[in-house]
């Protein structure tokens, strides 16, 4: 009977054990999706942020061209 009783014991702990293993690898499986959706929301920004850039460089640059226009204006009469 004293075995019969580990053999209980031990098929409690391996039942326990894969219930742990399926909560853990489900989860598992919830962070990879969680961080294939974060990569893909970083890309989607670092272009906009590259855009951005782009279009702030245009706008400096046409600043500039503008203010070397004024500087060959003679304000004073």
């Amino acid at each position: 009977m004293v075995e019969l009783g580990k053999f209980k014991e031990l098929e409690e702990k391996i039942k326990d054990l894969v219930g742990k293993y399926s909560v853990l690898k489900r989860r598992n499986h919830e962070l990879e999706e969680l961080l294939k959706n974060k990569e893909r929301e970083l890309g989607e920004a670092s272009i906009s942020v590259e855009k951005i850039n782009e279009e702030r460089d245009a706008v400096r640059t046409r600043v500039d061209s503008l203010l070397d226009l004024l500087q060959d204006i003679d304000v004073l009469p």
